[in-house]
């Protein structure tokens, strides 16, 4: 394999879940059948890497100082969504109704990997909350162990602000089968079961 080659197949291995041998069939599909659009992907990642950045507010990603979100004056003010990374808030838009403000932690508490809350931007978001504009704050980091201490500090920092607080709900997915079902979901389904009326 040329050194070239080899330095093309090592860059694709950077992108997740892409090993030696898939990197090696995407490197010689690009040089095989689809030189332009090699090319064309070059051009669009040196773009997209020297262009975007975060946005000074919510830290999502950002081609300017301020994101479209955090610019809308058409989006609730009192309400901010904490998720852990960009791809949550594309997901939470293109599935829910939500109107309000996002904050994105680029990652959730990790001790051991050395991810306090300085790395998460908990300053910020302190600073924020100080401003008393919120009034609500959406927990919906991920429910492993990590995001659900990381739910629990923030849950910690919305009350020393008397501020509400309220976690995305976790559990039976609909379609789902309770014999399929983890442990763990089935406990937090259970735990957090709520009322029924006869009115349903």
């Amino acid at each position: 394999m040329s050194p070239l080659l080899e330095q093309l197949v090592e860059a694709l291995r950077c992108l997740p879940g892409v090993g030696q041998k898939t990197a090696q069939r995407m490197a010689f599909h690009l040089l095989q059948r689809d030189r332009q659009g090699g090319r064309h992907l070059a051009d669009a990642l040196v773009a997209a890497v020297d262009g975007i950045g975060r946005c000074q507010q919510c830290r999502d990603l950002s081609e300017s100082d301020i994101c479209r979100t955090c610019a809308n004056p058409q989006r609730d003010r009192s309400t901010l969504c904490i998720v852990e990374t960009p791809v949550d808030v594309l997901a939470l838009e293109q599935s829910t109704g939500y109107k309000g403000l996002y904050f994105v932690l680029m990652g959730r508490l990790s001790p051991l990997d050395g991810i306090g809350p300085s790395e998460l931007g908990l300053d910020r978001l302190d600073a924020r909350l100080k401003q008393g504009e919120v009034s609500e704050l959406i927990i919906a980091t991920n429910p492993t162990v990590e995001g659900e201490a990381t739910a629990h500090y923030l849950a910690g920092m919305a009350d020393d602000h008397k501020v509400a607080a309220s976690r995305l709900a976790h559990g039976v997915p609909i379609g789902g089968e309770l014999e399929y079902l983890d442990r763990n979901t089935l406990a937090h389904a259970f735990a957090g079961r709520q009322t029924l009326s006869g009115d349903m």
